[in-house]
């Protein structure tokens, strides 16, 4: 058992040798293979990125002008910044394959309180991402439905801030409970339905983009970059949203059947396979239709519709709904996990880390669902983006760093993945993803801190005294009971 951190100390670090044996002791199941683990990483790379803020991004909204063709530029400026991160979460996954992601790396290579902030930030993203998924979902189910000759009623399919005679999305939050039925089944059927779903959607995109191409307009790429290459670099801190996924994808590293092996290769599968497809899309969508007559909220609907193809677009509305469930499923996932992995290491209450027959924690799973439920329900699509964004990317400038820090401090640590040109593409990571926080607006740094000042004051509250890591905490004397390493 390991304390060689005095017991009081807010940088007290998580023994990694003590992580392999409390896995065998976490209630989870092991059940997904190097494909279903590929599968959930695109699965939650690939959806409303694509779907809905590409063409968001390029048409421009209220208080950003439209950045047109080049929002393939802001996708590839934040597929860079995304890769460098990729590769440092793939060392890790491969060094350590645990539940919790960036808060279980930042534990073990920074400190208690860093795990904490980061954990506590990735509760809230994740749940956001997952709002933001369902809204847009929910703009191409309206676009299906107006296909069909079915209008629905503003007030029920869009927020107040939207302008658009809107109360509630009712069709978000409906969604969103969906999904945390299906993750609540267990993590063996999350993961074929995942497979299942991420085929289907790969499918769909090859199509949109081998029709799509035969009705490119060369004239809607000119001019290129219409408002300047500022709004392009701004438009990429948005579009970053479609470019992560695998570091959710990483929370289930205590599900696979050979974390060590699998992970790092399914993180780097999975953004490669994203981003060739988000360079050809994005080509396609911005040929086929100039980038302001784009309906922001489903792109490629009104594009096929643009161009004469209702029946196709309508196609595509039906299909996208499916795809995209798959990142909601990734980012649900993602938050229980981690969730359950504070709550396991006693910086939550434990009542979360109860785990059911099928291994799942039922209780975090429909807390977080109902939780991103009610923020589909109320707000705009951007405004809940940006708030996810600035979450991950401080969470990127996280692993980044613990993973230069650990290289150098653990350099005997078993490693089944290294990333090249240490310690460069984690310190381009760094400041590539800090870079993009600073494009954000300062409404959204307002809710982040926010949001980072209450886990402060949960963590001094609860956290610190309760945490396993204190040999005075009476979680720590469960623990020994039980004979599990803290």
């Amino acid at each position: 058992m390991s304390t060689t951190d005095p017991s009081q100390s807010i940088l007290r670090r998580k023994p990694i040798d003590d992580i392999e044996v409390e896995n065998k002791h976490s209630g989870l199941f092991k059940s997904l293979g190097l494909w279903q683990l590929t599968a959930i990483g695109v699965g939650g790379i690939i959806g409303v990125g694509i779907f809905s803020l590409a063409g968001l991004v390029a048409h421009g909204s209220a208080d950003t002008p439209g950045v047109g063709p080049a929002v393939l530029i802001s996708f590839l400026i934040a597929g860079l910044a995304s890769a460098a991160a990729a590769l440092s979460y793939a060392e890790f996954a491969g060094m350590i394959p645990r539940a919790g992601s960036a808060y279980t790396y930042g534990y073990v290579a920074l400190g208690e309180i860093i795990g904490w902030f980061i954990g506590w930030d990735l509760l809230l993203e994740y749940i956001a991402i997952v709002a933001v998924v369902a809204i847009g979902i929910s703009g191409y189910f309206d676009a299906f439905l107006a296909g069909i000759g079915i209008h629905m009623p503003a007030w029920m399919t869009s927020t107040v801030d939207e302008g658009k005679g809107g109360i509630i999305n009712i069709p978000a939050i409906l969604v969103c409970l969906l999904v945390t039925w299906i993750l609540s089944r267990g993590t063996k059927t999350f993961g074929r339905f995942e497979l299942i779903a991420v085929a289907i959607k790969v499918v769909l995109i090859l199509f949109i983009i081998g029709l799509g191409v035969f009705y490119i307009n060369t004239q809607n790429f000119t001019p290129f970059m219409p408002s300047g290459f500022g709004p392009v670099v701004a438009g990429s801190a948005t579009v970053f949203f479609a470019v992560f996924g695998y570091d959710a994808m990483s929370t289930a590293a205590e599900e696979a059947t050979d974390g060590k092996k699998h992970m790092p290769k399914a993180i780097v599968l999975s953004l490669i396979i994203a981003m060739l497809l988000y360079v050809a899309a994005t080509l396609v969508l911005t040929g086929m239709q100039n980038y302001k007559d784009i309906d922001p909220a489903a792109g490629f609907a009104s594009a096929f519709q643009g161009v004469g193809l209702p029946v196709i677009a309508t196609i595509i509305s039906v299909f996208a709904v499916l795809s995209i469930l798959t990142v909601m499923l990734t980012f649900l996932l993602g938050v229980t996990r981690v969730w359950f992995s504070m709550s396991r290491d006693g910086l939550l209450p434990g009542w979360f880390s109860k785990t059911d027959r099928h291994g799942t924690p039922q209780r975090v799973t429909w807390i977080g669902g109902i939780a991103s439920a009610l923020l589909a329900g109320v707000f705009p699509i951007k405004a809940v983006a940006d708030l996810t964004n600035i979450g991950i990317l401080a969470a990127f400038v996280v692993v980044c760093v613990s993973v230069i820090i650990f290289r150098y401090t653990k350099p005997e640590a078993p490693r089944t993945f290294r990333l090249p040109l240490m310690p460069a593409v984690p310190a381009f990571g760094v400041l590539a993803s800090a870079f993009l926080m600073f494009q954000l607006h300062w409404e959204t740094w307002l809710r982040f801190v926010i949001w980072l000042v209450i886990g402060l004051v949960i963590y001094f509250g609860y956290g610190k005294r309760h945490s396993l890591m204190n040999p005075n905490s009476p979680r720590h004397n469960e623990a020994v009971e039980m004979h599990t390493p803290v």
